[in-house]
């Protein structure tokens, strides 16, 4: 008989990092969860390249709309989701904007409006508008990228540019099995903060007792690092990994007729968008 506390515990609190985490149980209503990872990908990806070249602030707020619409219908809502779209992406919209628009050449925008001025200094409403479409253009591809990113498990994608792209295998899990340090890293650095805890080591306040706690906390985990590489490295030699050159999969990720209608369907309302407001101007 095993325990196994410990590590439900740590696969608990480390879930939304792994890569081989289970996917997630919705509804039939969450579309995205049963779709094909690259259909998720292909789809909002010409509208990413496009919105870079975007200079005007519509574009961009169409496209974020559209975003939104289609994460809060196809993904399970969760009160980190509500947070990423009503709370994270705006104030980083806002922080971006107001960046740029203190960054833009007065010179090269509209001084026809004074927003204000600081002795020789002058903010103008053609620096704002700069300021507000680069932040609603950058929070637009953010969101477009979470409509794969919040939908997708690791080890699905890493089947389907096996099955569909045929990118080598050999390829594939060995970049899934580098992915999947990261949750072993932070499981590792909780123990070993515990321990440093347990035994008083570099108490104190201050920059100086945290720098200290941070380098005692570098040397043993690089030790379990390298330990970790190494059972990776002789449990993939003791399944011959790479001696062939494909592999049977026991799970397979197929791209069905409704990830055909999803790409293009978004393809042709990215298209709509785009020939509706037309930004780029006929000058």
């Amino acid at each position: 008989m095993t325990d196994t506390g410990p590590l439900t515990a740590a696969t608990a609190t480390h879930s939304s990092v792994d890569a081989y985490a289970p996917r997630v149980q919705a509804s039939a209503v969450r579309f995205l969860y049963g779709l094909n990872p690259l259909a998720k990908l292909a789809a909002p990806l010409p509208a990413m390249a496009l919105l870079v070249f975007v200079r005007d602030a519509a574009t961009p707020a169409a496209f974020l709309l559209l975003a939104y619409a289609v994460l809060l219908i196809g993904v399970a809502f969760t009160r980190r989701l509500a947070a990423v779209l009503f709370v994270l992406l705006p104030v980083s919209a806002l922080v971006i904007g107001f960046g740029f628009a203190l960054w833009t050449d007065p010179s090269r925008v509209d001084q026809s409006v004074v927003v204000w001025q600081l002795g020789g200094w002058t903010m103008y409403g053609g620096a704002f508008a700069v300021g507000a479409a680069t932040g609603l253009r950058l929070s637009a591809i953010v969101a477009l990228t979470l409509i794969a990113g919040l939908s997708t498990t690791g080890p699905d994608l890493v089947r389907a540019t096996v099955q569909q792209l045929r990118v080598p295998y050999r390829i594939g899990y060995t970049a899934l099995a580098a992915f999947r340090f990261v949750p072993r890293f932070g499981h590792e650095l909780d123990v070993i903060r515990q321990a440093h805890r347990v035994r008083g080591a570099h108490g104190g306040r201050g920059p100086f007792a945290a720098a200290a706690r941070w380098f005692g906390y570098v040397v043993p985990l690089m030790a379990g690092a390298i330990r970790h590489a190494e059972r990776v490295a002789l449990a993939m030699d003791a399944r011959a990994f790479g001696a062939h050159p494909d592999r049977t999969e026991r799970h397979i990720v197929p791209w069905r007729g409704r990830d055909t209608v999803f790409v293009i369907a978004f393809w042709a309302v990215s298209a709509m968008l785009f020939v509706a407001f037309f930004p780029w101007g006929l000058s």
